[in-house]
């Protein structure tokens, strides 16, 4: 910190916006929690802030599912996984 001038920046807010960033890109509860060593779901949750950013993700997403344009990144386990219908 020293070597970047920002002496004055407390150690934890350096913690707390790279977990919140990566809480931005989808980074899962359980992985924020071994990547701060926490040992329960509620301290982590601390990071995981609304934004913008996540909100459009979402949005994304769903729409490319609704589109039929998902990338199904899970495996494949045979079961049938229906048909979105439009509805009136």
């Amino acid at each position: 910190m020293k070597a970047l001038d920002v002496e004055k920046l407390p150690f934890h807010d350096l913690r707390h916006t790279g977990n919140q960033l990566a809480a931005d890109i989808g980074v899962s509860t359980k992985n924020l929690m071994a990547r701060m060593a926490h040992d329960n779901e509620r301290a982590a949750l601390r990071y995981q802030h609304r934004s913008a950013k996540s909100d459009r993700i979402i949005a994304d997403g769903l729409d490319a599912l609704v589109r039929g344009e998902h990338d199904q990144d899970d495996e494949d386990d045979g079961r049938a996984t229906g048909t979105l219908v439009p509805v009136a």
